[in-house]
C-alpha cells in the first residue's frame, strides 16, 4: 500500500523535496511507498532543477487539494493566502498536511490545528522552525515529560550571517547587507529578517509547543537588528559580549498562564552556549525540568536542510498510517490521533507585557564633556530604582563625550522611565544605542 502525495510549491525547497523522494536509496525504506502525484506551480514552462513528468504538473492547486487519491499534501509555496485557504480545503477533504509556512502556523495556528482535529488529521510542520534542525518532534515528544522554563534561540540564518560579518571585519550593517543580498543570504526586501519578523513567527511556534499553548503572534514584541552599529559591536567586545539576534519565550513569574515572549538583539556572554553560533547557522536552547538544558543547531535553512525536515514530517504521517494509527475511532466517530504527533492546545496564555519583565541593560548616550554629566545620569538612574553594574566615559566623538552603562536585572518599565528623564537632560546629545544584556 502506498501513499499519494499532493506538492503544493516547486521552489527550493520543494524541489529538494522531490530530489529526495526520487533517490530512496540507503535512505528509509518507506520512502519507496510515497508518490508524488500531482505538483503545484505557477508556470507550467518554468525551468527546474529537478525533472518532473509534465503529466503530474499543474497550476490549478485547488484540483491537488480536491483530489480524492491523495493521501498527504505538502505545503511549501509560502505566503497567508492561497495557503491558508488551500489547507484548510485540504483537512476538510481529510488529507494530512505538512508544511514549512512559518508565517501561516504563527498567525493562524488555531484555525489550522482546529479543523485538523475535527476532521482527524495531522499537521506537521518540523520545516517551519530552523530548517533541517529537528526540534518541533522532541518538544512534541522527546521532552514533553518535562516542566519548560523557556526556549530560546538564534533562528534566523540572515541576521546571524550579517552580525557574524560584522563582529570578524568591523564592518557597519548596511553594508554587509547589501553584500548579503549580492551573494543570495539575504532577500531583495530584507524585511522580514533584519526587523525581526520571521525570528518572531519561530518564536511564537516554539513557545506554543514548548508550553502546551496559544499565543497570540500580534503580541510578541519585535526589535531587528537595523540600529546595532559597529560602535555597538566594538563595546560588546570589550565587555566580554557578542550581540545576537535572539527569539525568547519564558514562563512569567508575575502571573499565571502568562508568558514572555519577545525578538531582540541581545548582548550575550562569551562563555554562553549561543554565543559561538555563528554565519547561518542556528540554534535553540530548551530549558527544562528535570532535563536541564538542551541545544538544537544546525543549518536554518536552504534547499537540503529545510526538505529534510519536510520529508521527515512525511515518513511519520506514512508510519501511523501504514499501522492504521488513524483507524481507532473516538467516541463522536472521529479518528483518534496521536497525542504526541497531533497539534492540539490545552490553553490560551496571556503575553507579558515587556515593562513588566526584568532584564539587564546596555546603553549608549552622546553627552556635553562637562564635569558631573556621570553623576547626573547615575542618581537619575538610582531615583528610577535602576542599579548600575557600570558606568564609564568611553571615549570622545565629535567634541561629545560617550558614556557607556550597564544595570545589574532590573524591571524594563523602570529602566524606559529613567531614560525618559534622561532625554529632558540640557547635557545630553542623544542616547545612541539601548540593548538587553542576557543576565549570567
Amino acid at each position: 500500500m502506498g501513499f499519494k502525495v499532493g506538492l503544493l510549491g516547486l521552489g527550493t525547497v520543494g524541489a529538494g523535496t522531490v530530489q529526495i523522494l526520487q533517490t530512496p536509496d540507503q535512505r528509509h525504506p518507506l520512502l519507496t511507498e510515497l508518490e508524488i502525484h500531482k505538483v503545484g506551480v505557477r508556470s507550467l514552462s518554468k525551468a527546474r532543477d529537478v525533472s518532473v513528468p509534465s503529466s503530474i504538473l499543474t497550476t490549478d492547486l485547488a484540483s491537488i487539494v480536491n483530489d480524492p487519491e491523495i493521501d498527504i499534501i505538502v505545503e511549501v509555496m509560502g505566503g497567508i493566502e492561497p495557503a491558508r485557504e488551500l489547507i484548510l480545503t485540504a483537512i476538510a477533504n481529510g488529507k494530512h498536511i505538512v508544511t514549512a509556512n512559518k508565517a501561516l502556523i504563527a498567525k493562524h495556528s488555531d484555525e489550522i490545528f482546529s479543523a485538523a482535529e475535527k476532521h482527524g488529521v495531522y499537521v506537521l510542520l518540523e520545516a517551519a522552525v530552523g530548517g533541517g534542525i529537528p526540534v518541533i518532534e522532541p518538544l512534541k515528544q522527546s521532552l514533553c515529560s518535562n516542566r519548560i522554563q523557556s526556549v530560546m534561540g538564534i533562528i534566523n540564518g540572515t541576521t546571524n550571517y550579517i552580525l557574524t560579518r560584522m563582529v570578524n571585519e568591523g564592518a557597519e550593517f548596511a553594508d554587509v547587507l547589501a553584500d548579503a543580498q549580492r551573494l543570495g543570504y539575504a532577500e531583495a526586501d530584507p524585511t522580514a529578517d533584519v526587523d525581526g519578523g520571521d525570528a518572531a513567527d519561530k518564536i511564537s511556534i516554539l513557545a506554543a509547543l514548548a508550553f502546551g499553548g496559544r499565543v497570540d503572534r500580534s503580541q510578541v514584541s519585535c526589535e531587528g537588528i537595523r540600529e546595532v552599529g559597529r560602535s555597538e559591536i566594538a563595546y560588546a567586545e570589550k565587555l566580554g559580549f557578542v550581540i545576537k539576534l535572539l527569539g525568547i519565550a519564558e514562563r512569567s513569574d508575575s502571573a499565571p498562564n502568562t508568558l514572555a515572549v519577545r525578538v531582540h538583539p541581545t548582548l550575550l556572554p562569551k562563555s554562553h552556549p549561543l554565543a559561538n553560533v555563528n554565519d547561518v547557522y542556528n540554534a535553540i536552547l530548551v530549558e527544562g525540568d528535570p532535563v536541564g538544558q538542551v541545544m538544537f543547531f544546525g543549518r536554518g535553512a536552504g534547499a537540503g536542510p529545510t526538505a529534510s525536515a519536510v520529508t521527515a514530517d512525511l515518513l511519520n504521517i506514512a508510519a501511523l498510517l501504514k499501522v492504521g494509527r488513524d483507524c481507532a475511532k473516538q467516541a463522536d466517530g472521529t479518528p483518534l490521533l496521536d497525542p504526541l504527533l497531533a497539534c492540539a492546545y490545552r490553553q490560551e496564555f496571556a503575553i507579558a507585557p515587556l515593562e513588566t519583565l526584568e532584564s539587564k541593560f546596555y546603553a549608549r548616550f552622546l553627552t556635553q564633556d562637562l564635569p558631573g554629566v556621570i553623576g547626573k545620569l547615575g542618581t537619575c538612574f538610582g531615583d528610577h530604582h535602576v542599579s548600575l553594574e557600570s558606568i564609564v566615559q568611553a571615549d570622545k566623538r565629535d567634541g561629545l563625550a560617550e558614556i557607556v552603562v550597564v544595570t545589574h536585572v532590573v524591571k524594563e518599565g523602570d529602566f524606559r522611565s529613567a531614560l525618559a528623564e534622561i532625554e529632558q537632560m540640557n547635557v545630553l546629545s542623544s542616547i545612541a544605542s539601548v540593548l538587553r544584556v542576557l543576565p549570567t
